[in-house]
């Protein structure tokens, strides 16, 4: 699953802002969320979690004018993907907001 959000921030804060969300997500949704793994580099880097038992994970690389984050699904969520999708794009566009 690939989603694409335009933003008009620096990079660097673009990414803080990412950053800020999965502590964000750790944080509200620790009931939901288990084994929340990150790793950053510069501008982007990777995530695993499990949630509801079932293991996702991804890549996030933020770009001058966009954030480009690649899902993996596991196959029992596919008929979830759109939307899973939405909700990220949703919440992607307010966190990105100049």
């Amino acid at each position: 699953m690939t989603i694409s959000t335009p933003h008009e921030l620096s990079r660097e804060e673009a990414m803080s802002r990412i950053k800020n969300l999965f502590s964000k997500i750790k944080e509200e949704q620790k009931g939901n969320i288990q084994e929340l793994q990150e790793e950053w580099a510069e501008y982007g880097g990777s995530f695993k979690l499990k949630a509801m038992g079932f293991q996702v994970s991804g890549t996030v690389e933020v770009l001058p004018a966009s954030v480009e984050i690649e899902a993996k699904l596991p196959l029992a969520l596919t008929m979830f993907q759109g939307a899973i999708k939405g909700a990220i794009e949703n919440e992607a566009k307010k966190l990105l907001v100049k």
